[in-house]
């Protein structure tokens, strides 16, 4: 026998090693994962009654952090972040059953970001529309909501801002959602497609592409990309506009990827909490190190001013005075109050750290009424595309 013909001997006898290699290594993560898991099964135990939510962003950012700077690879840290999340997820469940209220059906965008983000081991609510979502978290009867805050192509979610005025919930984590549309179809190609259904955003978002790829096709806005999904699974002659996993989810084909005609279209969610003290004092974010420093490094706040010339320029001085970059500051009319506003306004800093309280006293001594809705770490940016399929781009046809 030649040796040529030897290596794919040898090839199939290191594959059979690697093999048991790769299973005896199961084997010792199955065994460290349960002993994790009962030490988060006696941390619930431990927190049972003391108040406050299980879900740590501060916290599980450090975690994330740590182990992406000791990474020594070939793991990609994407990858990294992507598996925590996933036992971070567990961990809570194992303290605590972890309901998520959320933007539905089964299937949206706001969904799939909820599910990336806080884990599969969360349990999910589907809520018709916003409102519920507050209402929901307000109740208590879910811990948390993920809620859609602003787009970076078509501005703030008003709804949303508004219905922090109506609900005493707060804000413990942001997060940012790479937003990409898929035509989804089991039509055999795009000739075949007659309607399109898609949310009314989304059809926008795709007008030129469905202009260029699908002028004669009729575009029906629907209530969700999920429910538009499931049109397109039941009838003939039919695509949707939406989220790439609702392949999966549906059994439904993907005609096309990448079809906004916007590449940088990003979402901003945060994922609000009830609470009825300040953040530190139940428990959402850790003591100041000695440092001084508590791993929160935004604050989100609500106020009103009296209606006096340099009311507002008065706030925008204090937080300069005190070295406080201010990243948004948004206007929304108060409801039954005509001509009167609420300004929303995102800070770089903690302000819930005590070493601001100099500051917040004269912050409410200069506003009508004043509120924190919470201070949290700078959100992670979401983009799933990239860990799935490294390769995967907006070809010229849109075609995957």
């Amino acid at each position: 026998m030649s040796a040529e013909q030897h290596p794919p001997q040898d090839g199939a006898a290191r594959l059979s090693d690697i093999r048991g290699e790769i299973d005896r290594i199961d084997q010792q993560l199955l065994q460290l994962f349960n002993q994790r898991a009962a030490l988060s099964k006696e941390v619930g135990h431990i927190k049972a009654d003391v108040p406050g939510i299980i879900f740590k962003p501060v916290r599980e950012r450090e975690v994330l952090d740590n182990l992406a700077a000791r990474n020594p690879g070939p793991l990609p840290e994407e990858h990294l972040r992507a598996i925590w999340r996933e036992i971070l997820s567990s961990s809570r469940a194992m303290q605590r059953p972890q309901s998520v209220a959320y933007l539905g059906p089964e299937g949206t965008f706001s969904y799939f970001t909820g599910v990336e983000y806080l884990g599969h081991a969360a349990t999910f609510h589907a809520c018709r529309d916003i409102a519920e979502i507050f209402e929901q978290v307000n109740l208590g009867h879910c811990e948390l909501g993920v809620v859609p805050l602003e787009n970076s192509l078509q501005g703030t979610v008003g709804v949303s801002f508004d219905l922090f005025l109506k609900y005493e919930v707060f804000i413990q984590a942001e997060l940012f959602s790479r937003i990409s549309h898929c035509l989804l179809s089991n039509t055999s190609s795009m000739s075949a497609v007659r309607t399109v259904y898609s949310h009314p955003q989304p059809l926008a978002q795709c007008g030129g592409w469905l202009r260029a790829h699908l002028p004669n096709a009729t575009l029906v806005p629907v209530e969700s990309t999920a429910a538009a999904a499931r049109r397109a699974q039941e009838e003939e002659g039919v695509a949707a506009i939406g989220h790439h996993k609702l392949s999966d989810l549906l059994g439904i084909g993907i005609l096309a990827r990448h079809i906004e005609d916007e590449p940088g279209n990003w979402t901003r969610f945060v994922i609000i909490g009830p609470k009825t003290a300040s953040a530190r004092q139940n428990g959402a974010l850790p003591r100041p190190t000695p440092g001084g420093h508590s791993g929160a490094d935004k604050t989100s706040l609500l106020f009103t001013l009296p209606d006096k010339a340099g009311a507002l320029a008065s706030v925008l001085d204090m937080l300069a005075r005190h070295n406080i970059n201010m990243r948004k500051l948004e206007s929304r009319p108060m409801r039954g109050q005509r001509w009167r506003y609420v300004f929303f306004a995102d800070v770089e800093s903690d302000l819930d750290d005590a070493r601001h309280a100099p500051l917040l006293d004269e912050l409410r001594h200069s506003c009508t009424s004043f509120r924190i809705l919470g201070s949290y770490p700078t959100g992670p940016q979401l983009d799933r595309m990239s860990i799935e399929d490294p390769s995967e781009h907006h070809s010229d046809d849109g075609q995957a």
